[in-house]
């Protein structure tokens, strides 16, 4: 896990790639490295060492003909698998996953991407032909951002690092007003900025003699449509546990300790769960959760409960709403576009900890509810609100008549001949999967540390999604597969448990101890530079009515905290 960055087609770049890689150097404090090819291209990365601490492993990373230059961020997690297969063909130097990446390109071209099983947003520069090549994973766990104007491309692993290349900062109205109408976060390729975009996650991109080609080398719909048909439950009990077993096992694949965080819920048990049955000396792997002293919504009971059956040391790490100012600036500048609220802040917290014992890989359980339809809106059928559920939470007569124009709601494929599988998809490539894992990488890199998530492995998505629907609902209750191959390692109250939503006291925590923070943010926006986009006497009007006990959602009073914070 690291940080990339780079140029095509600029003339002056040394000096701008130094403090690009300076203001990113979060990402990886372990090295920071450079290649120039003279007026051509850059290439600049920050290096957080988890395989291979060697120094010939840092980046950018040329190959033996010393013709390729790569910046990589993520990990291959089957790189030894690779390697094996690679190692009469490439003459390797390095233990690096990176080298094996880099290999894999240079023999198998552009279709190397179909070989790794990983998370990886990299760029190749051919010094030869002058072409870049660069690549996001097939979920976008890793970020690629650029900025293209038909003489220069930038790229960085961050917003942030492009306008520190010098350009300019830019609201991008249209993203903007969608958030606010709809909670929609962009699609794939956009982001809350004016010319910057981001590379969707399964597409890679060309860039030779200024012309830009980007092309989706992952087909979702065609690997589901493609499957092997399961004859039996029992067989797919066994190769879904199977196949949550390898993932597992991959991602503690590291030179460093790992450790997981875990919250009260059954993806988090099953977490648990895989990674005793599948690691020895699991005493000395440790677990991370966060609670805020709320009985109604602290998940630590559930936590307590499920830690006991094992011996994994467990880290409690606490926010208080005293905290939540200083915490939400600092987040806020990480993050460069919006974030969910206060329990991201709550989640940044364990990574500090993490950092602090020198615990420099988590595992996290993201990625089960939408592969088997979890959410309660997927038995609900509704379709209401990008965010499925009934009431919208979202205030358009907060805004202008005129900056209202610039929304329309999102369109999402519909490629399945079934809502359920639809909903999925959507969840998967538009909404929850992609808005959690900006949200998860920002704050894990914040503090050096590399997230990893198990149950987004790509053939693990691919076989639980295409599950017959009875696989994964039955009498109404969600993931029925997860919970009967879990059963028999975790307790039946935790295994067969409603879904509880992971929360904070954020609702009464706006209105109460941080009534003052949120009042101040109001009236900045009221006279920011753009107060055109808002309607003054109706966000006063919402104000007044949450402080009045009007609570049933605190998006759009956080919408307006995180505006100011970030427009500030």
């Amino acid at each position: 896990m690291c940080g990339i960055a780079g140029f095509v087609g600029q003339d002056n770049y040394k000096i701008p790639l130094q403090a690009m890689l300076q203001l990113q150097q979060h990402r990886g404090p372990d090295f920071t490295g450079t290649y120039f090819d003279e007026d051509y291209a850059a290439l600049g990365h920050n290096r957080l060492s988890i395989i291979d601490h060697g120094q010939q492993s840092n980046q950018p990373f040329v190959d033996n003909s010393k013709r390729y230059y790569l910046t990589f961020n993520g990990e291959i997690y089957n790189y030894k698998e690779l390697k094996e297969e690679l190692k009469h063909q490439y003459e390797f130097k390095t233990n690096s996953d990176t080298e094996v990446l880099l290999a894999t390109y240079i023999i198998y071209g552009n279709s190397c991407l179909q070989k790794l099983n990983g998370m990886f947003a990299f760029a190749i520069w051919d010094s030869t032909t002058k072409k870049l090549f660069a690549a996001r994973d097939r979920f976008g766990v890793k970020p690629f951002y650029y900025s293209y104007n038909n003489k220069t491309f930038v790229f960085a692993s961050e917003i942030k690092t492009i306008f520190n290349s010098g350009i300019e900062r830019k609201a991008n109205a249209q993203v903007w007003a969608n958030y606010f109408s709809f909670g929609s976060y962009g699609q794939p390729n956009q982001t809350f900025w004016k010319n910057i975009h981001q590379l969707a996650g399964g597409h890679y991109l060309e860039l030779v003699d200024n012309k830009l080609n980007i092309v989706k080398w992952y087909d979702f719909v065609e690997a589901i449509n493609n499957q092997n048909v399961i004859s039996s439950y029992q067989e797919a009990k066994e190769m879904y546990s199977k196949l949550l077993l390898e993932a597992i096992k991959f991602r503690f694949r590291a030179d460093v300790p790992v450790g997981f965080n875990l919250s009260g819920g059954l993806d988090s048990s099953a977490l648990l769960a895989l990674v005793n049955i599948s690691q020895n000396n699991t005493e000395d792997i440790e677990a991370f959760t966060f609670y805020t002293n709320d009985e109604k919504y602290d998940e630590l009971p559930w936590v307590e409960q499920m830690i006991n059956s094992y011996k994994n040391p467990l880290n409690k790490v606490l926010l208080s709403s005293s905290e939540v100012q200083d915490s939400a600036r600092f987040i806020s500048d990480v993050q460069d576009e919006p974030f969910g609220g206060i329990p991201t802040l709550a989640y940044a917290k364990i990574f500090k900890q993490s950092a602090n014992k020198g615990i420099k890989v988590l595992l996290d359980g993201q990625g089960m509810d939408e592969q088997l339809a979890g959410y309660d809106y997927y038995t609900l059928n509704n379709e209401s609100t990008i965010q499925g559920i009934k009431n919208n939470p979202f205030k358009n007569n907060m805004l202008s008549k005129e900056f209202l124009k610039e929304s329309s709601k999102p369109d999402f494929e519909t490629p399945f001949d079934n809502s359920i599988q639809n909903l999925q998809y959507r969840d998967l490539f538009y909404t929850k999967i992609p808005r959690a894992l900006r949200f998860n990488d920002r704050v894990s890199m914040a503090y050096s540390t590399e997230l990893r998530e198990p149950f987004l492995d790509y053939k693990l998505v691919e076989f639980a999604f295409g599950l017959p629907l009875e696989y994964k609902i039955k009498d109404g209750k969600n993931k029925r597969i997860l919970r009967d191959v879990i059963s028999k390692f975790i307790p039946n109250e935790v295994s067969y448990a409603p879904k509880r939503p992971l929360q904070t006291p954020q609702r009464e925590w706006l209105a109460n101890e941080l009534k003052e923070f949120v009042s101040n943010h109001i009236t900045a926006i009221k006279s920011g530079n753009y107060k055109g986009w808002f309607n003054e006497s109706e966000i006063d009007y919402e104000w007044k009515l949450y402080l009045n006990g009007d609570r049933q959602s605190s998006f759009h009073i956080w919408q307006l905290v995180n505006f100011s914070l970030l427009m500030g």
